[in-house]
């Protein structure tokens, strides 16, 4: 299956602080630990591993959770 996203796609989201923006690093398609959580993942519905451009933060979200921007 082809995923929405891909390494290095720069994505937004909707955090508690508001809008956020970053660059996917990663992308999970089977069920992984992050940061002391389990989260599931699966080749239909991957979890992206995004780094903030604004701060070292790394977040973890499904796609449906993102939008590309150029």
């Amino acid at each position: 299956m082809a995923h929405k996203f891909k390494v290095n796609d720069h994505v937004s989201w909707n955090s508690e602080a508001g809008h956020v923006s970053g660059k996917i690093i990663k992308v999970h398609t089977s069920d992984t630990t992050y940061k002391g959580h389990p989260r599931r993942a699966s080749l239909d519905e991957p979890q992206y591993e995004i780094e903030s451009d604004k701060t070292d933060h790394v977040a973890m979200h499904k796609e449906d959770a993102l939008k590309k921007i150029s």
